[in-house]
This record gives C-alpha cells, sequence and structure tokens, in this order.
C-alpha cells in the first residue's frame, strides 16, 4: 500500500475533510456525429476527456455536511486533487452533480446522516 503525501481534495484553495470514499474516473466526450454506420463500424471521434471524482462522507456531522455543501455550492469552483492519469496532484475546474444524504432522526432526538455523496465532473 502507498502513503498519500498530496491533500486529498481541496476546493477553491480549501482544504476538505478527507473523504471515506473516493473514486477518480476519466470521461471520453465524443462529437455528436459519432455513432456505429451501417456496417457496424464504431466511429467515436473524441473530442475531449474530463476528469469526474466520486466522493463520499460515511457519517459526517451536520456541521461537516455544510462546510462540504457550502464549498461546492458555487456553480463552478477549483478542485486540487491527486489525478490518476498524471500522477500529479492537479487542480482543474469542476460542477458538482447531485448531492444526496440519507438522514434520519430517531424517537428519542438521536439523528444520523449515513453519508453524504456525490460526483465533481470537470468543466
Amino acid at each position: 500500500m502507498q502513503k498519500s503525501t498530496n491533500v486529498l481534495l481541496r476546493v477553491n484553495g480549501r482544504k476538505l475533510p478527507d473523504p471515506s470514499e473516493f473514486e477518480w474516473g476519466l470521461q471520453d466526450i465524443s462529437a455528436s456525429d459519432s455513432g456505429r454506420t451501417q456496417d457496424t463500424m464504431m466511429h467515436k471521434n473524441r473530442v475531449g476527456q474530463k476528469r469526474t471524482i466520486q466522493v463520499a462522507w460515511n457519517g459526517p456531522t451536520r456541521a461537516t455536511c455544510a462546510e462540504i455543501l457550502q464549498a461546492v455550492n458555487p456553480e463552478y469552483f477549483t478542485v486540487e486533487y491527486p489525478d490518476l492519469m498524471s500522477g500529479e496532484q492537479e487542480t482543474r475546474t469542476f460542477y458538482v452533480g447531485d448531492r444526496t444524504a440519507p438522514y434520519k432522526v430517531w424517537w428519542d432526538g438521536y439523528e444520523i446522516i449515513s453519508k453524504l455523496s456525490f460526483k465533481l465532473i470537470e468543466v
């Protein structure tokens, strides 16, 4: 196992709590005329690639949720993260997908947020 010396996630220059889950992804962007022709040949016509990062925090407090959600609330923001394609720490501009957090309040007032999760998508 390799020990990381990089910050796992920094948004607009601010370090966020380390997520419980961090999944790096690379998405190919194809031209609008891409697809299969009658001879069944695929014409992908890649015009670019974009990074995605799926992140989740297990059992966060309300305060931790608020800190994270406020950081990714702007329409666009910079994210510093370890990029697996380059092998370097990189900073790119992202936006956030749907944010979810299953939440339960018990009869005695005890509450638990089981997980906060969302996907960051490169602009």
